[in-house]
Parts: structure tokens; C-alpha cells; sequence
């Protein structure tokens, strides 16, 4: 059994012993227990949020998100729970907030935020470039929209947050596959550039390939390569031919690995847009965002 116990309950339905609960079990919140050597996951970490708060939480945030499927969040992350006042714990972020019985649905017989309302607080309290890569994530598991999350927010004017969260939804891309392809999105569009098409298909007919994000204009196009690429020799006997595909349906496809800096980067695209004759907005005066 995976599943986080209320160790006051177990031993009056007759289910463990004083004993079996003490030698087999590890407290991780006050009367909530889990077996020892069980494997800590979002699940098990949720299951165990819940039932300290004696039932009565909502999950919410990043571990919503994971539950409804999204990718990329850590299983160490903490537990939102949208709840009633109580002392903070280890591990648990407690969210006193206003919250909608249409804006609660229920994972693996927990309460856990809908997709809209989840989205809508991945951006109201998590800065903007976290916010944008768990929504992209979020968005590629569920379907969500912005506008599902937005016209969740005209409840909540003045709320904490919503601002930011607004800024936050309207750069959400379900075409994203990993956080590095966020952030290499978003330092496209912080350095004064248009939003680009994310998952482009390129094919001659026969095969086809999909270049990361790109700008079908001057067929530009970026895409982001994980160790991987390089370490596995199926995929990189493939990249081979993939790059052959591009080239020849007129793109200059700029691949982008973790060495690469920001400034780099944007000098590459901006050198690629001047060979191909196109002019794209100046840089902004402004800072980046963290």
C-alpha cells in the first residue's frame, strides 16, 4: 500500500497495532503516516497534504498541475493546498483563498483545482518565467486556454496576483515540449521579437520533421537540444537526416544547447533574420525578466 494513513484511524478501525504502525510506518505530518520505503512522488506527497488537513483542502498549483498531468515538476516540490488556517508545515503551502465549488474536480479521489483555476494560480504566484514553462506544461497535458483561466480571474479583481498572472497566460504555448524550449521562447519575445509558431512541420511529401518554434517569414526557426542528441547514437543518426530535411525546404534551423547564453543566442537569430532580409522590432531598453 502507497497510500499516506491517519495513524489515529488505522489503529481504532483495528487495521494496525501501537506496534505495526511504529515499525512500519514514518510520521511526515502530525497523525499522517506513510510505509516506510514508499516511493515519494507528487501523489503520495498530495495524498499526505490532504489528509493533514483533516480532508478538508483542495490541492492546488504545481502539484495540481502534475496531477492533471503535466510534466516537469519535481517530486520534491511542495504541496499547495487551498485551506483554512493552519500552522505551516514542511513541505505544504497553505493558500487562504477564495475558491469556487466549479473550480474544484476531483484526481485519484482527491480535491485538486480544475485546469483553469490551476492555471490561474501557476501564474498569480510563481514568477513569470516558472509560471510560463508549468502553464506550457499544462496546457500541452490538458487543453487549457488562457481565456478559460482569464475569465476565472474577472471573479477575483484585486486579488493578489492576478496582474502577473495575466501577463503570464498570455505567453502560455501548449507547443512547448520542455522547460529549455520555454525559455528560449521567452528570450525571444523579451528581446523585442514576435511570438513564434511552436511545433512547425516541415515534410517534402515523404518525411517530415518539426522544428521546435520558428518565424515562417524568413523561415527562421530554433530549436532546443537536450544532452541527449549528442549521447544517444539512434538519435543522432536521426538528427542527421532531420537537419537534410530542413535545409532543403529552406530553413535555416539554429540549434540551441544549454552552453549557449542568452546574449549569444539572440545574436544568432537576429544574424539569421539579416541574411534572409528581414527586419525584425529593435531590442527593448528594458531589463530581461528573471
Amino acid at each position: 500500500m502507497w497510500q499516506p494513513i491517519v495513524g489515529s484511524e488505522v489503529i481504532r478501525d483495528g487495521r494496525l497495532t501501537r506496534g505495526g504502525l511504529r515499525w512500519n510506518y514514518t510520521a511526515v505530518h502530525p497523525r499522517v503516516y506513510v510505509p516506510n520505503g514508499v516511493e515519494q512522488t507528487v501523489l503520495t506527497n498530495a495524498h499526505a497534504a490532504w489528509l493533514w488537513t483533516t480532508r478538508r483542502g483542495v490541492i492546488a498549483g504545481r502539484a495540481a498541475a502534475a496531477l492533471h498531468g503535466a510534466k516537469w515538476v519535481d517530486a520534491s516540490t511542495p504541496i499547495e493546498v487551498v485551506t483554512a488556517h493552519t500552522r505551516p508545515r514542511p513541505g505544504v503551502i497553505v493558500r487562504e483563498e477564495r475558491i469556487g465549488a466549479d473550480e474544484i474536480t476531483e484526481v485519484c479521489g482527491l480535491p485538486v483545482t480544475t485546469p483553469a483555476r490551476t492555471a490561474l494560480d501557476l501564474g498569480r504566484h510563481l514568477p513569470r518565467n516558472a509560471a510560463v514553462a508549468h502553464l506550457d506544461a499544462l496546457a500541452a497535458a490538458t487543453g487549457v486556454t488562457a481565456t478559460a483561466a482569464l475569465e476565472l480571474a474577472s471573479r477575483y479583481r484585486g486579488a493578489r496576483g492576478v496582474r502577473r498572472a495575466r501577463i503570464a497566460l498570455a505567453l502560455m504555448d501548449s507547443g512547448a515540449q520542455s522547460p529549455k524550449e520555454t525559455w528560449l521562447r521567452l528570450i525571444l519575445v523579451d528581446d523585442g521579437l514576435p511570438a513564434p509558431r511552436t511545433q512547425i512541420e516541415v515534410s517534402d511529401g515523404v518525411a517530415r520533421a518539426f522544428i521546435d518554434m520558428g518565424y515562417d517569414e524568413p523561415k527562421v526557426g530554433l530549436d532546443y537540444e537536450g544532452a541527449h542528441h549528442s549521447a544517444e547514437r539512434r538519435q543522432y543518426v536521426h538528427d542527421i537526416g532531420r537537419g537534410d530535411l530542413v535545409d532543403r525546404q529552406g530553413w535555416i534551423d539554429l540549434r540551441v544547447v544549454a552552453e549557449h547564453s542568452r546574449r549569444f543566442t539572440l545574436d544568432r537569430v537576429r544574424a539569421a533574420f539579416a541574411r534572409r532580409g528581414w527586419t525584425p522590432p529593435p531590442p527593448p531598453s528594458s531589463a530581461p525578466w528573471p
